[in-house]
This record gives C-alpha cells, sequence and structure tokens, in this order.
C-alpha cells in the first residue's frame, strides 16, 4: 500500500492520468495491463485482483480467496462478489469509452449481483467482464464470476468445475472531463 504521508506518493489525479494514458487506442493492452497489475494500492490490489486480459470488449481478473475474503461463516463475502464485478465492469467501460475518444472518467451508477454458489477458503476465482450496451452517454457491462481452481486439503491444487458463482450487471456513467 502506499503510504498516505509521503509527498512524492502519486495522487488520485497523477493516478487517472496514467490510466488514461494506459487507454490511448495506440498504448496496447499489454501496457494496460502492467499498470492495472502493478498499483499496489486501493481496492483491487487489497482483494489481490490479478487482470489477465482488458480490451474494450473482454475484460478478466483471477483472484485467489484469502481469509481477508471471509465473511465469519467462512463464505466469500458478497461485497467482494459485487466489488468485483463493479470493477471488471468499469474497466471495460473506461477502455471501451476511451477507444472511442472519451477522455473523461467513468463510474458505476447501479450494480445488481446475485450470488449463486458460495466459495470458500483456497479456491481460485475468475471473473468476466462483457459489455451489453455501450451507448455516448452511459454502459451496461456484465460480468461472470466462476470457479477455475480449488486448494485441496492435503495442499494440492485441482481445476475448479466452472461452476457459475455470481453474476451481476452494472450500469455506469461516461462523465466529460472537465
Amino acid at each position: 500500500m502506499s503510504d498516505p504521508d509521503d509527498p512524492n506518493a502519486p495522487t488520485s489525479a497523477d493516478k487517472l492520468k496514467s490510466f488514461l494514458d494506459a487507454l490511448a487506442p495506440d498504448a496496447g493492452e499489454a501496457r494496460l495491463l502492467a499498470l492495472m497489475n502493478g498499483q499496489r494500492d486501493g481496492w483491487g490490489a487489497a482483494m489481490g485482483l490479478v487482470y489477465v486480459r482488458a480490451t474494450p470488449e473482454l475484460v478478466v481478473a483471477r483472484w485467489t480467496v484469502g481469509k481477508h475474503h471471509l465473511q465469519p461463516a467462512g463464505l466469500v463475502h458478497g461485497g467482494v462478489h459485487c466489488g468485483v464485478i463493479e470493477s471488471v465492469c468499469s474497466i471495460g467501460a473506461s477502455i471501451a469509452a476511451a477507444s472511442r475518444g472519451h477522455r473523461g472518467q467513468v463510474v458505476g451508477l447501479e450494480n445488481h449481483t446475485s450470488f449463486l454458489r458460495a466459495m470458500k477458503l483456497g479456491a481460485t476465482l475468475e471473473a468476466t467482464a462483457t459489455p451489453l450496451t455501450r451507448g455516448r452517454t452511459t454502459h451496461v457491462w456484465e460480468a461472470r464470476i466462476r470457479e477455475v481452481a480449488r486448494e485441496e486439503a492435503s495442499g494440492t491444487s485441482e481445476p475448479g468445475d466452472g461452476a457459475l458463482v455470481a453474476r451481476g450487471t452494472v450500469r455506469l456513467l461516461l462523465v466529460a472531463s472537465t
């Protein structure tokens, strides 16, 4: 995490500028992934998200369930699924909007997430976001979270069954830069 008292730490405006620069059509997916995965502060970093795809049509992130993802009953907290869905959809909308010349922020207006299957410590989950509609001022994106691997009691990792864990849609607003 960044030190909030460090006078040389990048500001929110600096981070937004870097992100928008990485969204430039000629920047390439590899540069954007390096920027997103290189950020060691913020909610996505705290959750351990690793982005593996980031295009105007598709965003994919993975993470392994740790103790910090669990609610008291030992299952993944629903807020984690909501937050991951909001994150991958927001990033997808930002990339898609930037590819069409938008240089402002993209913010979530509504997040509807359904929890379909309980997950426990050690599961590796993958969120995939795709656009449902991309308008001039609003987008709607859908995300699905699936189990892709699980850690067995013996400490070995086994393939997950690909079952749908959570599904959500996010409506987003494209805010003009000022």
